[in-house]
């Protein structure tokens, strides 16, 4: 195509140089100058390089890895379980079928264990003690996977027998009353305290129930004052 335009100019120009007519000769010059324009763009496509033979290189891109969008892993808490000790360790029998020892992730800390247990049959599981009984050595801690169930195997930290396998939570007691007590002491104890620490008004009142209790009129004991 540029070849032709190039044969295309050089007629046009020499038909400028035999016109005479200003409006022949500004005819030829226009169109000269459009063919011009052609030819120029032209000639940039043929340059560029053809897309079926580029090197391919430079058409290449770089794979990007793809990663799964994280999400959160749901587990369901199993709750069948039995367990038995021994001196030095503690094992615990979760009852799951179908487990794979190669999906099955457990944490131990001093006196905690959570054990998960993923894909089975498209579901993850979840055991856990927050709180044992007593303390285990993490790292002599270990789990075995059955056809059937999963073995929790617990290092004691200490030799003995736990007999619970988990710490349950001390119940504050209230204080125990002591039923041969005098039922007027505490009450006259307060007494005291109000009467040494109260303004003169507290101390006008109290003074009078000592008084009405002496004389014997209704009210606290008068075998209680007398200790005042």
């Amino acid at each position: 195509m540029a070849s032709d335009l190039l044969e295309d100019l050089q007629e046009l120009r020499k038909l400028l140089e035999l016109a005479k007519r200003p409006h022949v000769q500004a005819l030829l010059s226009n169109e000269i100058s459009n063919l011009e324009k052609v030819r120029e763009t032209s000639m940039e496509v043929e340059e560029m390089p053809n897309p079926s033979t580029a090197d391919k290189v430079s058409n290449e891109v770089a794979p990007v890895e793809r990663r799964p969008a994280s999400r959160s892993v749901h587990y369901i808490n199993l709750s069948t379980f039995s367990w038995d000790e021994e001196s030095e360790k503690v094992k615990i029998y979760i009852s799951l079928e179908g487990a794979a020892q190669e999906k099955v992730e457990a944490d131990y800390q001093e006196q905690s264990v959570n054990l998960k247990i993923h894909d089975v049959n498209g579901k993850n599981y979840q055991f856990a003690v927050p709180r044992l009984a007593k303390k285990i050595v993490p790292s002599a801690c270990k789990f075995l996977v059955k056809p059937k169930r999963v073995i929790l195997t617990l290092k004691k930290a200490d030799l003995g027998s736990w007999f619970e396998l988990t710490k349950k939570e001390e119940k504050i007691k209230p204080p125990s009353l002591d039923k041969e007590a005098d039922p007027m002491a505490g009450l006259m104890g307060l007494m005291k305290n109000m009467y040494e620490e109260g303004d003169d008004e507290m101390k006008k009142t109290i003074a009078k129930a000592w008084t009405d209790a002496r004389s014997g009129k209704p009210g606290m004991g008068s075998s209680s004052m007398d200790s005042f």
